[in-house]
């Protein structure tokens, strides 16, 4: 009877030995797949398995976070990026929701103010001369036929001299004439002898006509020409008019000054409108239509809108901003708008439909590449994401492909998300090799470290103008203004694209990670300048 006992309790005990075998799996399966998730600890998150395979972890992400999924064969792949709740708050970390608008689309652009060229005449004298009266002072407004000099020149006197005496031969000469052609009447005289006269009558009437066209080329009026005779005085003072309505601008001619037909003596320009000259990017350029609408102000009248329209486009790119030239002509009805001043252009231009908009700062350009970094569901989780831009609207840049209104990204603080997933080396080798310039060779060796410089703009321009990185590790170069004396008040990056506002005293941080070579950067006019040297 035992041994028939021991054959019954074998399928009971074998049953919950399977029992007990399968929930031992189970839980040991749920405590793997829990324990690889990234948490916000701090250093526990960052040096486990999860960390080195963040392909296995993914953790889930909503909305605009699974679009990055789903582009072509040449975006990269999304990367989830654990930083700690610590490390968040100590790096100032914030972020801001995608945005989708639409109708219009803005750029905006510094400018100066300059003159009307078409209406900027520089007043220079007709002949040599010493200048004896200037009623003209620097500043004064001056009206069309204004005499504003007076010169005293012996070529006046010379050429006055040459009118009148040859006006006196050829009245001599018509006088012989009509007794030549009595005398051939009766026969006193030859054919020959009033042919000769006819020639030497022509001679001197072309003689008369070049002394006076010489006088009208000098500035004598045509009435004061016919009163030139013989007997009376020839005058040796010539008089300088101004040639349109306008303010003078400059002034050369002082009493005393010896001229000639190459001295300027003033310059006047009619300021009832003048002309805001800005440059646009070059990629921008197909968005600034000739004719666009554009809305200008000023530093010094802030409040005040100048309505006006793009009247022309430079057709030549600067080789060394990549920018190109546009004028916007305004009416300066009150003259109060000073040649020199600083303007702020606004465009706008018609937007085809929605658009996805990121703040600028939310991008970091990697090489040719432009990452933002997404807030996850997952406390701690930040995702890198590749974008696709179109263009940039003042602080806010389109994006084509790779975000959805609603989605969460990361504004200030994503230098340090970028850091973080290049120092764990969260990115693939073979996906690195894509991600701009960089390779697979030289990410491992990439060193942790951040470089970081410190430029202030004084009245003397960048200082230091001149700045040393290392190549291939992340730069941070803060920028201060420190003054308002000067066109500082942006910092634009030409190769990088990359355009930043200077407020005063506030400092502003422009971070990438530069290649071997020089880097230039100006101010917003191309007056400033400076290097970086990337060794």
């Amino acid at each position: 009877m035992t041994q028939d006992r021991i054959v019954r309790i074998r399928p009971a005990v074998a049953l919950a030995v399977a029992i007990a075998l399968l929930s031992l799996g189970a839980a040991i399966t749920y405590f793997l797949i829990h324990g690889r998730e990234p948490s916000a600890a701090g250093p526990s998150a960052r040096s486990g398995p999860a960390a080195s395979t963040p392909a296995a972890t993914a953790p889930a992400v909503t909305g605009g976070e699974a679009a990055g999924q789903t582009h072509g064969d040449n975006r990269l792949p999304d990367v989830p990026v654990p930083i700690s709740e610590e490390a968040i708050a100590r790096a100032g970390i914030r972020t801001a929701v995608v945005t989708a608008a639409g109708g219009t689309s803005e750029i905006r652009l510094p400018g100066i103010v300059e003159p009307n060229a078409y209406k900027q005449v520089n007043v220079t004298p007709l002949l040599s001369g010493r200048v004896t009266q200037v009623s003209a002072e620097l500043g004064a407004h001056v009206k069309r036929g204004q005499q504003i000099a007076q010169i005293y020149s012996p070529e006046l006197a010379e050429a006055q001299t040459k009118y009148v005496a040859a006006r006196a031969m050829l009245e001599a000469h018509d006088r012989e004439l009509q007794r030549t052609e009595k005398l051939v009447e009766i026969g006193a005289a030859s054919r020959q002898e009033l042919e000769r006269a006819h020639a030497e009558h022509t001679s001197q009437s072309a003689d008369l006509e070049a002394a006076r066209s010489r006088l009208l080329l000098l500035g004598i009026p045509a009435d004061t020409i016919a009163g030139l005779s013989a007997g009376k005085s020839v005058g040796s003072t010539a008089t300088i008019f101004a040639p349109l309505d306008g303010v003078v601008t400059e002034r050369v001619a002082n009493v005393g000054l010896n001229v000639d037909p190459s001295t300027k003596l003033f310059g006047i320009v009619d300021l009832a409108t003048v002309w805001v000259v800005a440059d646009v990017y070059e990629k921008d350029l197909p968005r600034v239509p000739l004719g666009a609408s554009v809305t200008t102000t000023t530093a010094a009248y802030p409040d005040r809108l100048l309505e006006g329209r793009i009247s022309y486009i430079d057709p030549q790119v600067s080789a060394t901003t990549r920018t190109a030239k546009v004028r916007i002509e305004v009416a300066n009805t009150k003259g109060d708008l000073r040649l020199g001043m600083y303007a702020t252009v606004l465009i706008r231009t018609a937007a085809a439909g929605a658009a996805v908009f990121v703040p600028r700062t939310a991008i970091q350009q990697v090489g040719d590449r432009q990452l933002v970094y997404l807030k996850s569901s997952n406390p701690g989780i930040f995702v890198e994401r590749e974008i696709e831009t179109v263009r940039s609207s003042g602080d806010r840049v389109e994006v084509l492909s790779g975000l959805q209104p609603g989605d969460t990204v990361v504004t200030d603080g994503s230098f340090l998300v970028r850091a973080e997933r290049e120092r764990l080396g969260l990115r693939s080798p073979g996906a690195s090799a894509t991600v701009g310039r960089e390779t697979a060779a030289t990410r491992p060796s990439m060193p942790s470290d951040v470089s970081s410089a410190r430029v202030e703009i004084t009245e003397k321009g960048f200082e230091p103008s001149s700045l040393k990185v290392r190549a291939g590790i992340p730069a941070r170069v803060t920028f201060v203004r420190l003054t308002d004396k000067t066109c500082g008040k942006d910092v634009v990056f030409p190769s990088m694209d990359i355009r930043r506002q200077l407020p005063l005293k506030q400092p502003v941080v422009v971070e990438f990670t530069p290649q071997r070579g020089e880097i230039e950067f100006a101010c917003g006019m191309n007056m400033l300048k400076g290097t970086i040297v990337v060794e």
